[in-house]
């Protein structure tokens, strides 16, 4: 009899920054934390996709 076992994980760290400060921030800052996200988001599906390779 086959097992089946579904996970699911979802972490979300949300900032705001206050009105004020929305105006200053520039595109290269944004771009920064853009490829930041992406990095994250690779690293976490690389492991997964490890962990399933495991079982």
């Amino acid at each position: 009899m086959p097992i089946e076992i579904r996970e699911l994980q979802i972490k979300v760290a949300v900032q705001q920054t206050p009105p004020s400060q929305q105006g200053t921030s520039n595109a290269s800052s944004s771009a920064a934390d853009n490829d930041a996200i992406v990095a994250a988001c690779v690293e976490q599906v690389l492991e997964i996709l490890e962990r399933k390779n495991e079982r």
